[in-house]
């Protein structure tokens, strides 16, 4: 069997007020990337105006204004206009959205351990992290 070329791949529409994500929120993505935690395989903006309309900015419409000109993003276009579509609807009238697919490349080999061994992942869920840290703070009082 051939080695696994990638790990699990999530996407992630982060949501802003305004029509754009703050500039420490994008050196947040690109610290992540240059750290070897993910993988950034794609990025687009989207945003809703007051009327309903639905713009999508992707990454070299975007490089100049946020210096992201040495990021790098292995597989441009993996998000489409079918993710664009299934999500924006969560994009109130007047904010924004970071659509980001990254690849966790800490789960790349355990992805191809498990899959050797005949094992699969059965579900996983996330918790965000306000929650997380709301639970902890209650339990520590």
């Amino acid at each position: 069997m051939a080695e696994f070329q990638y790990g699990p791949v999530q996407l992630y529409l982060i949501g802003f007020d305004g029509d754009r994500p703050g500039q420490g929120v994008v050196e947040e993505i690109v610290k992540l990337v240059e750290s070897d935690i993910v993988r950034l395989l794609d990025l687009l903006f989207v945003s809703r105006s007051v009327d309903g309309d639905v713009t999508v900015l992707e990454i070299d419409e975007i490089v100049d204004e946020y210096g992201l000109a040495e990021l790098e993003i292995a597989e441009l276009g993996l998000a489409g206009e079918d993710d664009v579509e299934d999500l924006s609807g969560a994009i109130e009238p007047g904010t924004s959205a970071a659509l980001l697919v990254v690849e966790h490349i800490w789960a790349r080999e355990f992805a191809q351990a498990l899959f050797s061994a005949g094992g699969r992942v059965l579900q996983t869920e996330q918790i965000p992290a306000p929650i997380v840290n709301a639970v902890v703070d209650a339990t520590s009082a």
